[in-house]
């Protein structure tokens, strides 16, 4: 019965870590752009994910300087709360010049 529980558990804690990138939302960040960085920017997150390719944003990201890059194209938005970067950043690499995709706003 305990080599169950063991085993299980370790199952539990292996599928909590493969989900993590899950949790954040491309949809989620779309709507955070807009409400945040669409007016200081003056374009949409669209034309923003344009700016790199997905190997890019991802370098971006994996520094830590995904807010200081957008604060560079936008230099009159406020930084991002920290809690905002993982669904901006899965938007911008859904729809990054490479990707093929295209945002609906």
């Amino acid at each position: 019965m305990k080599k169950i529980f063991s085993i299980i558990f370790v199952l539990v804690i292996a599928v909590g870590f493969a989900s993590t990138p899950v949790f954040a939302d491309a949809g989620k960040g779309q709507k955070i752009f807009i409400k945040l960085m669409k007016k200081p920017c003056g374009f949409n997150g669209g034309e923003m994910a344009k700016k790199y390719t997905q190997a890019e944003w991802k370098e971006i990201n994996d520094a830590g300087k995904l807010n200081e890059e957008l604060l560079k194209q936008c230099p009159s938005a406020k930084p991002l709360n920290d809690r905002y970067v993982p669904h901006v950043y899965d938007f911008l690499y859904n729809y990054a010049s490479d990707s093929g995709n295209v945002p609906a706003c």
